[in-house]
Order: C-alpha cells, then sequence, then structure tokens
C-alpha cells in the first residue's frame, strides 16, 4: 500500500509539472508586443498578398509595399526586428475577424477608417491619406463616375468603395464583388469589366507593374477621402498608444517619405502629406 501511495504522489507531482509548464509557455505568446527584444519569439501582422505597392508577397516569398514597410517599422518600435516579424494575409472580408480572434496583432492592410469598422476594432494613425478613384484602360471614355451607369463595376468582397459609388453616384452600375484586386484586374484585363474602384494608392501600384504597363490609367477622380489606419483589437488602448508614437516617429525622422517614394514613386503617384497621427476621422 505505502508503494502504491507513492507511485500515486509521484505521478501528480508529474502532473502538476507538466501543468506549470505549459503555463509557463504562455509568457512567450508571439502576440505579444513587448519592448527591447520583443515580448515574444514573433509577432504576427496582417498584410494584403496582392496589392504591389502596398502589400505584396513576391514570388521568393519576401513582402514588399508601402503598408509592409510601415508595419516593419512600427514592429521595430514595438520590439521585433524584422526576421521576428510573421506576415499574415488577411484580406478585405476577414479583417476584423483576424483580431478578434487575436490571429495577428495588429493589420497594416489599407484599412480605411470609417464609424463602422470603429465599433469592431480600434485603430492607430491614421498614416496614409489616399482617395476613392477608377482605373480604367487606357482607350476608355468613361471620364467621370456617372459614366459606370450600365457598366460593369469592380471591387472586393469586404471594400465598401464600389458599393459607395452605386449607391450615391451612379446607381445603374454593374457591381461586380471578387476576392482580391488581382481578380479586377485580370477582369478588366479581358473586358469583362469596365472600371475598377478603390483606393488611387492601390490602382497606382497596380498600373505600374511592367505586365500592365501602357493598358491602364487612373480617372483622376477623388471620390472620398480614404485614411488608412492601423486595426487593433477592440479595447487594446496600450497597443493603439505604442504604434501611433512609432508613426510619429516614422513622419518625424524621414522613414515615411522614403516609402512613399520608394513604392510609389514609379507609379507617379501623387500623395497627400502625411496625416497627423492620432487624428481618428472617418
Amino acid at each position: 500500500m505505502k508503494l502504491r501511495k507513492a507511485s500515486a504522489a509521484a505521478a501528480t507531482a508529474l502532473v502538476l509539472a507538466l501543468t506549470a509548464t505549459a503555463c509557463g509557455g504562455d509568457d512567450n505568446d508571439s502576440s505579444d508586443t513587448g519592448s527591447g527584444s520583443g515580448g515574444g519569439d514573433t509577432i504576427k501582422v496582417g498584410i494584403k498578398y496582392d496589392q504591389p505597392g502596398l502589400g505584396l508577397k513576391e514570388p521568393d516569398g519576401s513582402f514588399s509595399g508601402f503598408d509592409v514597410d510601415v508595419a516593419t517599422y512600427v514592429a521595430k518600435e514595438l520590439g521585433y526586428e524584422p526576421d521576428q516579424i510573421e506576415f499574415v494575409e488577411t484580406k478585405s472580408a476577414d479583417r476584423e475577424n483576424a483580431l478578434a480572434r487575436g490571429d495577428v496583432k495588429f493589420i497594416a492592410a489599407t484599412y480605411s477608417i470609417n464609424d463602422e469598422r470603429k465599433q469592431k476594432v480600434d485603430f492607430a494613425g491614421p498614416y496614409l491619406l489616399a482617395h476613392q478613384d477608377l482605373l480604367i484602360k487606357s482607350d476608355s471614355d468613361i471620364t467621370k463616375a456617372t459614366d459606370l451607369n450600365g457598366n460593369k463595376l469592380c471591387s472586393v468582397t469586404g471594400s465598401t468603395s464600389a458599393q459607395n459609388v452605386k449607391d450615391e453616384i451612379a446607381p445603374k452600375a454593374q457591381l461586380k464583388q471578387y476576392g482580391g484586386y488581382s481578380e479586377c484586374i485580370a477582369g478588366l484585363q479581358s473586358g469583362a469589366v469596365d472600371a475598377v474602384t478603390t483606393d488611387d494608392s492601390i490602382l497606382a501600384g497596380f498600373a505600374a507593374q511592367e505586365q500592365y504597363k501602357g493598358q491602364f490609367k487612373l480617372a483622376g477622380l477623388k471620390l472620398s477621402n480614404e485614411n488608412y489606419g492601423i486595426g487593433v483589437k477592440k479595447g487594446d488602448t496600450a497597443t493603439v498608444d505604442k504604434i501611433n508614437t512609432a508613426l510619429e516617429k516614422m513622419v518625424s525622422d524621414g522613414a515615411w517619405d522614403t516609402a512613399v517614394k520608394e513604392n510609389f514613386g514609379p507609379a507617379n503617384y501623387k500623395n497627400e502629406p502625411a496625416p497627423k497621427i492620432g487624428n481618428i476621422v472617418q
């Protein structure tokens, strides 16, 4: 009997030890921001994978674009080196869910700030002011938004751009929604759609790609103001404050201007000056 009791006690001790070890693993949760060398081994950041000039996954597995540069700068200020960043694809329709689930710590993915989204997530920034525009074929006779009546207009599922045009400007436009902007661009190239609408920064990135050279043009319309913010899980005000501090530093030390020129310069994109950080407006 004594031997059995001793064995049972040893087994209990072993279970407790394993439980303590498992709990201790939470200290290295990859979603922590931390400081210095980082609160964890990695930080997961949401970006787009299919937006040239903003968030693009290259054939070699690396990432490029203005949002990527902003996210990398912010993560470094939070204590993470580039090799500690895990970029996660977050499509427009899944951004709020990704933050709510804790899939990523923050999202830098052409995430326009508006009242509806502010009910679900918190925003740092804004860090870029873009304008909604149209991308059309070079020989298109579309010159204004009302010309879209009777034409096929494409944007991505979860984006507000195309719906805004249909509701407020061209109610007879035929709205087509695809899973990503690259699909819309392919549709424009093939003639399946007549125009693609989203932010001018996104459209300029596509128009500047070598394979589309000379095929498309921006209509040059400023249909809306789109303030890009960095999305953070609702209630995580501490991370919002840290990101705002990082963005202010990025603007003040010139890194913001450098990133704009490197990513948008080839498309002759005429960007607005850096917006006031912490001024969260629709």
